[in-house]
C-alpha cells in the first residue's frame, strides 16, 4: 500500500517502513500508468462487455459452520458491488441440484445454472463414456432415453414420460388416476386415457423393458410403483426434473 507525502512516499513492508526518494517515485508513477489495464478475457468483435457471473460453490451446512448463511453472503456481496459501482444491477439466482449430487460444490453449481463452460465439458464426457460399460437398466433422465445392457430401447415419448415419472417417485405407488392427470394435459393431441387404458400403456412399457420389466410393480387395486434393482442405475439431469419441482 503506498500513502503520498509532500516529500517521499512511505510504503509498508510487513513491520518495517521505507522510504522513496522523489525521483523513484516518479519513476515508479510512470511505470504504473504505462502498465496496460488487467483484462478478464478478449471480448470477440461485434460484442461488448456488460457484467460478469460469480460462481459461487457453497451450501447452508457449510455457510452455517462459518458463522453465516447464503442469504447473508449474498447481500453482502450485493452491498460490496452497490459500494464499489453504485450505478450497477444486481441479480442473485439460488442453485438446486439433486441431493447426493457428487463433485466440487461450485461445478455443481455452474451445471445447475447453465454455465456453457460447465455443460460443454459435462456433455463431452457423457460422450467418452461407453454406452454399453455398464450392463442392466440405465434410466438416462438427462437424455431422454432407456439404455438396456447398453442397447436403447424403442421407447415412445410418452412411454419414457410414464417410465420417468415412476422413477423420479421411486418407491411411491402411484394411483392411475395421477398418472392420466400428470400425464396427458388437455393440449395433448393424444386423447387421454382411462384407468383401464392406462394399464395397456403400461404393459406396452413393459414389454420393452424385456427381462427386466419387474422394475416397474403392479400394486393391485391402487397402481404402479418403481422397484429400483441392483442391476438398475439412474442418469439424472444437471438440474431438477421439471416435473417433481
Amino acid at each position: 500500500m503506498s500513502l503520498a507525502l509532500d516529500t517521499s512516499v512511505t510504503r509498508t513492508t510487513g513491520s518495517t517502513i521505507t522510504t522513496a526518494a522523489p525521483a523513484q517515485r516518479h519513476l515508479s508513477a510512470v511505470a504504473e500508468a504505462a502498465a496496460p489495464a488487467p483484462r478478464l478475457r478478449a471480448v470477440p468483435a461485434g460484442t461488448e462487455a456488460r457484467g460478469f457471473v460469480l460462481y459461487v460453490g457453497i451450501d447452508e451446512l457449510k455457510a452455517a459452520e462459518a458463522g453465516t448463511s447464503l442469504g447473508d453472503i449474498v447481500s453482502q456481496l450485493r452491498a460490496l458491488t452497490q459500494q464499489l459501482a453504485p450505478a450497477a444491477e444486481t441479480h442473485a439466482a439460488v442453485a438446486l441440484a439433486p441431493e447426493g449430487s457428487g463433485g466440487r460444490d461450485v461445478d455443481v453449481v455452474r451445471l445447475a445454472l447453465q454455465d456453457p463452460a460447465a455443460l460443454a465439458k459435462h456433455r463431452q464426457a457423457e460422450v467418452d463414456e461407453e454406452p454399453g460399460a455398464r450392463g442392466g437398466v440405465v434410466v438416462d433422465i438427462s437424455r431422454k432415453r432407456l439404455l438396456l445392457d447398453g442397447d436403447v430401447a424403442p421407447l415412445t415419448y410418452k412411454e419414457f414420460e410414464l417410465l420417468q415419472y415412476l422413477v423420479l417417485r421411486e418407491g411411491r405407488t402411484i394411483e392411475r388416476a395421477e398418472l392420466i392427470s400428470s400425464l396427458w394435459s388437455a393440449g395433448d393431441d393424444e386423447e387421454a386415457p382411462n384407468e383401464r387404458t392406462i394399464d395397456v400403456h403400461v404393459r406396452r412399457l413393459r414389454s420393452k423393458l424385456g427381462a427386466f420389466e419387474d422394475i416397474v410393480r403392479t400394486v393391485r387395486g391402487v397402481g404402479y410403483r418403481f422397484d429400483r434393482h441392483a442391476d438398475v442405475s439412474i442418469r439424472q439431469a444437471s438440474t431438477p426434473s421439471p416435473d417433481v419441482f
